[in-house]
């Protein structure tokens, strides 16, 4: 067994007692393998044991792996391994990079105003392709981190607007908990996100929010706690590759 086979061994056992721990089904929760930093064959080797749903950070980044995988096949597949997968950008996105983001990712899960939802839209649109959006909520007080306030003004003039991005398919909210805080800050901030998207569910029924994207390596457990649909986990699957660049 390799040591990606036996990371994702583990991560897999700790993930399901997360959710058995919770009330949950495991199936309920989808992993996301966030494969920043990381080459190309780490995503095709994910891949080989079946996790397909890979986030990146950079739209320069994956554009060259995505050459890559264009070029090489997943054991057992019947299309090139670029076809096999979804690849979601999950980090930070100036609105400059909407029309190449949404040439090379299947959904962009960090839209945080208008004016980029606008520009994903009318590439989307260039394209003829409908892609799936979540909105980044920002519920941390850390400058560093993206994303809308919950009872911003901006906020609500986009969930406004959405549903006429004819070309965007809004799935839900994606936020990152606060660093090095007490489990209980960490908890209250996904329930902050689960709370909110009830809320905003309610208020604008035109659009959809069955996605709760929330939870890393290190946080992953309480975000199932708390309801989360997706998590997205990096270093616990793929190591650590300090310096990695493409």
């Amino acid at each position: 067994m390799s040591e990606f086979e036996e990371r994702h061994a583990r991560l897999e056992e700790s993930i399901s007692a997360a959710c058995h721990a919770a009330g949950r089904q495991r199936e309920d929760v989808e992993l996301m393998a966030v494969s920043k930093n990381h080459p190309a064959s780490a995503i095709l080797e994910a891949a080989s044991l079946g996790l397909y749903v890979f986030g990146e950070n950079r739209v320069q980044e994956f554009t060259s792996k995505s050459v890559d995988l264009s070029l090489a096949s997943i054991p057992g597949a019947a299309m090139p391994a670029r076809q096999a997968v979804r690849v979601h950008l999950i980090g930070h996105l100036q609105s400059n990079k909407a029309t190449k983001a949404a040439e090379v990712f299947d959904a962009v899960d960090s839209v945080d105003s208008l004016k980029l939802a606008e520009r994903l839209n009318e590439a989307a649109a260039k394209l003829g392709k409908k892609l799936p959006v979540l909105i980044e909520i920002k519920l941390s007080t850390e400058e560093t981190k993206a994303g809308l306030a919950p009872d911003s003004p901006e906020l609500s003039e986009l969930l406004e607007k959405l549903p006429d991005l004819a070309n965007l398919e809004t799935e839900g909210l994606m936020t990152i908990a606060p660093l090095d805080v007490r489990e209980d800050e960490t908890r209250a901030c996904f329930r902050h996100l689960r709370q909110l998207c009830d809320r905003l569910a309610a208020t604008y029924p035109r659009l959809n929010f069955p996605v709760l994207s929330m939870g890393m390596s290190g946080d992953y457990a309480l975000a199932i706690a708390e309801g989360a649909t997706r998590i997205r986990v990096g270093t616990a699957l793929f190591g650590t590759r300090p310096g990695y660049q493409k």
